[in-house]
């Protein structure tokens, strides 16, 4: 599988990809959407993105979704090692550090990081990012 540079245009074409492909499912209790901003990023804007879990069912894309819980700003680097490294503590590491800032329902965000995501999907995006 080819690499892709984290947040190109290419990698988020590939990770839409491998969502469609390896399915986005999440536990039961996971019910929360989350927008993302991204700043900072090699490609002279911010990135936007929308991610999270409804009754069980995962969704992803490009851009904000208007029913997000939640909106979280971090920076590409904070945000490549949160999402691609796997590792479940980098992200409260990042929002203790100060890297993250949250708007928004920080209890429903909190309640919804108990359990896990698709191991085989995590795989996928780190075997696909550069």
């Amino acid at each position: 599988m080819a690499k892709h540079e984290f947040l190109s245009d290419e990698w988020l074409t590939t990770v839409s990809k491998l969502v469609e492909e390896h399915g986005a499912d999440a536990p039961p209790q996971a019910n929360v959407m989350v927008n993302l901003v991204i700043t900072g990023t090699p490609f002279g804007d911010e990135r936007q993105m929308h991610m999270g879990a409804r009754d069980g069912k995962g969704e992803w894309g490009v851009g904000h979704t208007d029913d997000a819980d939640v909106t979280l700003t971090t920076d590409y680097a904070t945000a490549k090692q949160v999402f691609v490294s796997g590792d479940p503590n980098a992200g409260m590491q990042a929002f203790m550090q100060g890297k993250v800032r949250v708007q928004g329902d920080m209890a429903k965000l909190m309640a919804s990081q108990q359990g896990g995501g698709n191991p085989k999907l995590q795989e996928a995006i780190q075997a696909a990012t550069e």
